[in-house]
């Protein structure tokens, strides 16, 4: 027991340290290769701080562990709401400028509900992962046109801002990409090995693991990248990062687990972890939309109540392992 929570530490202290490197490496490579900047905030940098749920969900489906994948995945999107968006709202307002974001967030809610009708029958099942990497593929592409027409959005200055803080030779942004992909997915196997014994353990299933130690810890790059561009004053990118990584846990990150390995999600996935999941999203977007034009902040009163109801549910899950 002692050895598989030393492994979970271990694997989530150098998972966060393995992502910000090949974040940042991923990122400079990407302006090497000609990518526009915005570009890189909308697709490189929102699968970037989605590498470590992807690469643990990866490695939980091929070693058996489906729950643990699915239970990441939505896990660290309610993370993503309430502990990164909600804790940093309550350190400052954000305000909503960039109309790319404004854009994503409708997409992500159409996403919350094709997953629910995807879990009303308990499984996810191979065809219907394959339909979230399509959408994945779609999502891409639409970005690609777009960030062609967008290149007065605000958020291109604040990615191009971020990119010229931490300027990169080609050579050691490529050094730091290959670096950290080989760590990420080292850190994961050994988070994975050690969440699944700690299941064991307690006697709780690894989707409650994923749910919770797991979701949380692998949410903390887009806590560290939020913290850094709040210091900034990028409150687009902020809001950009948590849009962008729940997206690609919804399409990416779930759509490879389930094609490894069918996903048995039992009815209380889509009844408490979906519905708290897409309840969150939800306020976000109307948090954050701007209705009638007009510029938007997410206030401190806004983030404490995404806050809150991300305590009030981590508390829960805390609880039920307790009482196992």
């Amino acid at each position: 027991m002692l050895l598989a929570f030393i492994a979970v530490v271990v694997g989530l202290v150098l998972l966060i340290w393995s992502a910000e490197k090949f974040i940042d490496g991923a990122a400079a490579t990407s302006r090497w290769l000609g990518l526009s900047p915005l570009l890189i905030g909308m697709l490189v940098i929102g699968f970037g701080t989605s590498a470590p749920e992807m690469m643990v969900s990866v490695l939980a489906a091929m070693q058996g562990n489906p729950g643990l994948a699915v239970g990441n995945a939505y896990g660290s999107n309610i993370a993503n709401i309430g502990l990164v968006l909600g804790f940093i709202a309550l350190i400052s307002p954000l305000a909503v400028h960039s109309g790319v974001i404004r854009k994503e967030m409708p997409l992500l809610v159409a996403v919350m509900l094709l997953t629910g009708y995807m879990l009303f029958d308990g499984w996810i099942f191979r065809a219907e992962a394959i339909v979230l990497l399509v959408a994945l593929g779609i999502f891409i592409a639409i970005s690609i046109i777009r960030s062609r027409g967008q290149e007065d959005d605000p958020l291109l200055g604040e990615v191009t801002e971020s990119l010229d803080s931490n300027p990169m030779s080609r050579g050691k942004a490529i050094m730091w990409t290959l670096i950290g992909l080989v760590l990420l997915i080292a850190s994961s196997r050994l988070l994975v090995w050690g969440a699944v014994e700690i299941a064991v353990a307690f006697g709780v299933s690894d989707l409650i693991i994923g749910l919770t130690v797991v979701a949380v810890g692998t949410s903390l790059p887009e806590l560290a990248s939020s913290i850094s561009a709040l210091r900034r004053n990028e409150h687009d990118m902020v809001l950009g990062n948590v849009v962008g990584s729940n997206l690609f846990n919804s399409m990416a990150v779930v759509g490879l687990a389930g094609v490894i390995a069918p996903i048995e999600a039992g009815r209380e996935v889509l009844v408490r972890d979906w519905s708290v999941m897409t309840f969150m999203t939800l306020m976000m977007v109307l948090f954050a939309f701007s209705w009638r034009g007009r510029p938007r902040r997410i206030n401190r009163v806004e983030g404490g109540v995404l806050f809150a109801i991300f305590i009030a549910y981590t508390g829960y899950m805390v609880s039920i392992v307790v009482m196992s």
